[in-house]
């Protein structure tokens, strides 16, 4: 091997790597102490010293040099323009170099000083950006992983009840949908049965919400239990669903209802409590095709009233004929109050006339409805939607108001002018302000209070409410009549009369129906002495008697016979208007008071 072409004079590595450290300080941030950095700048130093004095000249010091900085942070602009700069001046001179070519060599050294910096700077930034990508990957895999977490959970909650964790009305709805909706399943069938705990109402009140809630939970884990072939849903409060997605026949949903009501009747230990509960399920069965979820639901509804109303635990099946009924009764019940606006109802009269001597002792009012499609309606078309809805007390009290205000007419300065009946249902009656409200219309009408006559049913008068009998009583003082309607349907018990303000009894036309039979035959007979004990207890009271329901002279005779005061039937008179009344009214004067004009 030749001589190196530079030779080392003076070595002072040391000196010259305190003087490159100095320089760099600063230029970037350098995770190491000063000295750690004089230390490896030291053995930097001394790699430049052999490139200067190898032979022949090697490149790779130089740029392994510049690769080293750039890995030991030294990595700015400013830090390579520093190591150049201290390079070039100090260098030689530090280390005493003395050569004829150093000059060049030290060119060409600090060029591939640079050379491997810039290299090793573009390769860290090159790494440090395809870093960056893989953790921005990373980080958008994570970021979508959590959001499809985040929405797997809120759609868990959103479809799922927070109390008994069953799916709720929106997950059910969404399966009803696609199950009648799913292609290919035309001639197939679906169920619903639609179950509603029995008295839920009276745990929570007796033993709190926490315990009712604790119930809940528990008939929910029965019924996912015993129906894990089927979709269980809670809707909400003590309301549950349950869905036959493909039903083969009726019979196969029925068998699901009485297993759901078998397994809601078992005992059940909640919170400390026993409690034994029951449920109502209404069901429906049908088509897949041509069906909807909310008609599904409005039908299953509409049956799980009519479990209830039969008395609960049990189920109930759909009829369409039955709903179509009731859908009937519920517009014509809905109808009502616009129908009073509208002046729709009006009164007939149908006669109360004396069995004695055949005179009109009095007149009971029957509302009848002039329906704008249904034509007239009689009472029993709507009475009872009214007394279901509470309607009954708007109606009745118009019914009232009209009635005496029609009577007061009758009197044409007579004094033997017929009393007015009207039929008070037991909402009136218990309703207060009962006294205030007949005091009023007798005032403003001008009817003198006994011309009017009060009839109210028997398990009304039974009732143990005492504030009814005691407005009752005031009325009875005022003058007003006061009778019993239907007597012998209800409770049939003279003991209560002696202590209400009952002024007449008027016996079910069921009784009355047995005189249309021979008096020889043994059923009639019975009821002619069932009807005789009958007047002569309530005469022993000092009650008088009309009979409901007479259609024939026969009937009539044997009523005056045992004993009757009054009859009313279609043998007195058929209902009719006021006019009609005025006009018997106007007769019998005529005829001095005396014998039966019929209204017919």
């Amino acid at each position: 091997m030749g001589e190196p072409a530079v030779a080392l004079t003076r070595s002072c590595p040391g000196s010259f790597a305190r003087a490159w450290a100095k320089a760099v300080s600063g230029t970037s941030y350098l995770p190491m102490t000063q000295a750690q950095l004089e230390a490896l700048l030291q053995r930097l130093t001394e790699q430049l010293a052999v490139a200067l004095q190898a032979e022949p000249f090697d490149l790779r010091i130089g740029q392994q040099v510049g690769a080293e900085l750039v890995a030991a942070h030294i990595a700015s602009a400013e830090g390579l323009g520093r190591t150049i700069e201290v390079i070039q001046l100090r260098l030689v001179r530090d280390l005493g170099l003395v050569a004829d070519d150093v000059e060049d060599r030290m060119a060409r050294l600090l060029a591939t000083v640079a050379t491997g910096y810039a290299r090793a700077l573009r390769d860290r930034t090159l790494d440090e950006q395809e870093s960056i990508r893989r953790a921005a990957m990373v980080a958008r895999a994570q970021a979508e992983r959590a959001l499809r977490d985040s929405e797997a959970r809120f759609r868990y909650q959103a479809t799922h009840d927070p109390l008994t964790d069953l799916p709720n009305r929106t997950l059910f709805t969404e399966r009803l949908s696609a199950a009648l909706n799913e292609p290919g399943r035309g001639g197939d069938r679906v169920g619903v049965c639609f179950l509603d705990l029995d008295r839920f109402k009276v745990v929570n009140d007796a033993l709190g919400h926490q315990v009712g809630d604790s119930l809940l939970v528990w008939v929910a884990q029965r019924l996912r239990r015993v129906l894990g072939d089927h979709l269980v849903a809670r809707l909400g409060g003590d309301e549950f669903v349950i869905l036959v997605e493909r039903a083969d026949c009726t019979e196969d949903v029925v068998r699901v209802a009485e297993t759901a009501l078998a397994a809601v009747s078992e005992p059940a230990l909640v919170d400390g409590h026993e409690l034994t509960v029951s449920a109502s399920i209404g069901i429906v069965e049908r088509p897949a095709a041509g069906t909807s979820p909310g008609e599904l639901m409005r039908a299953a509804n509409s049956t799980l009233h009519w479990a209830k109303a039969a008395g609960g635990a049990r189920w109930s099946l759909f009829d369409a004929d039955r709903n179509r009924r009731e859908l009937a009764r519920y517009a014509l019940s809905a109808a009502i109050p616009g129908a009073l606006e509208r002046g729709e109802f009006f009164l007939d009269y149908q006669p109360l006339t004396s069995l004695r001597d055949g005179t009109l002792l009095g007149v009971e009012a029957l509302v009848r409805w002039r329906h704008p499609e249904l034509g007239v309606l009689r009472p029993d078309s709507f009475i009872g939607l009214a007394e279901e809805t509470g309607l009954i007390v708007q109606l009745g009290g118009w019914v009232l108001a009209e009635a005496c205000r029609e009577a007061e007419s009758w009197a044409a300065g007579r004094d033997d002018a017929p009393f007015v009946s009207v039929n008070l249902a037991v909402r009136q009656v218990r309703r207060p302000g009962l006294v205030q409200e007949v005091r009023a219309l007798l005032g403003r009408t001008g009817l003198p209070p006994e011309r009017l006559q009060l009839e109210i049913t028997e398990s009304t008068m039974m009732s143990t409410v005492e504030e009814p009998v005691r407005a009752l009583r005031v009325l009875a003082d005022l003058g007003v009549r006061i009778a019993i309607d239907d007597f012998g349907t209800g409770y049939c018990n003279l003991a209560y009369l002696r202590d209400l303000p009952v002024t007449e009894l008027k016996v079910a036309g069921e009784f009355v129906a047995g005189l249309r039979a021979p008096a020889t035959d043994p059923a009639s007979r019975t009821d002619e002495r069932i009807l005789g004990s009958l007047v002569s207890l309530a005469h022993a009271l000092d009650l008088t008697v009309t009979a409901e329901g007479v259609e024939t002279a026969d009937q009539a005779e044997r009523l005056r016979t045992i004993g009757c005061d009054a009859g009313q039937g279609w043998h007195f008179g058929r209902p009719a208007p006021a006019d009609q009344i005025l006009a018997r009214l106007a007769r019998a004067r005529r005829a001095g008071g005396q014998g039966k004009i019929a209204l017919d």
